[in-house]
């Protein structure tokens, strides 16, 4: 390969996070993965006796995260790439979820996810280099009832990726939020919190939509060893993208979404602009 980097990656015990650490071993990175547990971090080192550290670190201590990525660059060297995997998915009509529900799946997938970022960018842009990679999803492109917790935190973490990578791009720092379609990973089965049914108005939106979504659990059309591939080739790229997204579901999802958004705005332009003057 080209250069052999280190890369951080957050929530390495299983999924993306996973998969991506075994492939960047294989291909001769070094991988500092972040686990929630003693035992985690022995199974996660057992990879690489030279190139796999583990740290244990939950992504909602805020407050230990920056002593982390000292630490780290301390002992291990400096970070070349952050790739910000922890998250998880909720499962809930909105009415029926409480707003506790909500904070929690912001303080992973958004607020873990902005705090490492500000923890490793100093030392980023000294060096006038780095990459962040924010696995978001095609949840953050599109929506479907009964995720809105899950899709708001995705489409935050786009937006914030996207202005973010204006704002390092002058000092060499690339930004790419990679947006995974259905892949065979945990997300849908013990990664994913549910929050009890209790409107039966609601059955006949949500029922389809949960039931597709256990009836295709562990038989999706997406390779997490794949994804990891392709994640490392926008890592290896001179220019890589700002948003990448992995698999064919995504893409036909992704494109619809925003040709029917291309005909709404279509249809309402002459209200757009009568607010002129």
């Amino acid at each position: 390969m080209a250069s052999s980097k280190t890369l951080l990656i957050t929530g390495v015990s299983s999924g993306f996070g996973r998969a991506l650490a075994q492939e960047a071993l294989a291909v001769g990175h070094k991988v500092v993965g972040t686990v929630r547990s003693a035992q985690a971090k022995r199974d996660f080192e057992s990879l690489s006796a030279s190139s796999a550290f583990g740290w244990v670190l939950d992504v909602t201590d805020f407050g230990a995260i920056d002593g982390v990525v000292s630490e780290i660059e301390t002992s291990v060297g400096p970070i070349d790439v952050l790739v910000n995997n922890a998250g998880y998915g909720h499962e809930g009509i909105i009415e029926e979820s409480p707003l506790s529900e909500m904070r929690r799946q912001f303080d992973v997938n958004v607020f873990g996810a902005v705090a490492m970022m500000k923890a490793v960018l100093p030392r980023m842009r000294k060096r006038r280099r780095g990459h962040i990679l924010n696995i978001t999803s095609m949840g953050g492109h599109i929506t479907m009832p009964g995720i809105a917790y899950y899709c708001g935190s995705k489409f935050a973490l786009e937006g914030i990726s996207e202005a973010l990578s204006k704002e390092v791009k002058p000092f060499g720092i690339a930004v790419t939020a990679v947006a995974p379609g259905s892949f065979r990973t945990d997300w849908a089965g013990r990664s994913m919190t549910r929050t009890p049914r209790s409107i039966p108005d609601y059955d006949e939106i949500f029922d389809p939509v949960r039931k597709a979504r256990e009836e295709k659990s562990g038989k999706q059309l997406g390779d997490p060893r794949k994804a990891a591939r392709a994640m490392l080739a926008a890592i290896a790229a001179d220019s890589p993208p700002v948003h990448l997204l992995l698999g064919s579901d995504a893409l036909g999802l992704v494109r619809g979404k925003l040709s029917a958004l291309e005909e709404e705005i279509r249809a309402w332009e002459t209200v757009t602009v009568s607010t002129d003057g």
